[in-house]
C-alpha cells in the first residue's frame, strides 16, 4: 500500500460528498419555505401598519413621521407605534395633522439633559 488513493476510492469519495452535500441542500430548502412564509407575513404586517398610517395621518404629518424616522429610526418607531396604539384603541378623531403631530412629538421626546459647567 503506498498511501495515495487509487481511482476507485477517490470516486468513492467523491460520491459520498456529493451525496452530504445534496441532503444538506435538502434541509436549507425546508427552511427557505419556513424563511419565505415568515417574510410574506412580515410584508403583510408592514403593508397594513402602512394603511393604517396612511388612514389616521395627513400627508404632511406622515412627512414629519418619515423625517423623523429618518434621522432617528428608533424614536420614529416609537412614535409610529404610539400612532398605530392611538389609533387601534380608537382614540384618534379624525386625521393626525402637522400640528397634533408635532405635539406627539413633543410628548414622547426623551427629556434632555442639561449639563452646567461652571469653572473656577
Amino acid at each position: 500500500m503506498s498511501g495515495e488513493p487509487n481511482d476507485e476510492e477517490l470516486e468513492k469519495l467523491r460520491q459520498e460528498k456529493m451525496e452530504q452535500m445534496q441532503e444538506q441542500g435538502g434541509q436549507g430548502q425546508g427552511q427557505g419555505v419556513d424563511e419565505e412564509a415568515m417574510e410574506a407575513q412580515r410584508e403583510q404586517r408592514e403593508a397594513q401598519k402602512k394603511a393604517m398610517l396612511r388612514k389616521h395621518l395627513t400627508d404632511e404629518a406622515r412627512k414629519r413621521l418619515n423625517t423623523v424616522q429618518m434621522s432617528k429610526p428608533d424614536f420614529g418607531d416609537k412614535v409610529e407605534q404610539q400612532v398605530l396604539a392611538l389609533a387601534q384603541s380608537g382614540r384618534i378623531q379624525g386625521k393626525i395633522d402637522d400640528e397634533k403631530m408635532k405635539q406627539l412629538l413633543k410628548e414622547l421626546q426623551p427629556d434632555k439633559k442639561s449639563f452646567d459647567i461652571q469653572r473656577r
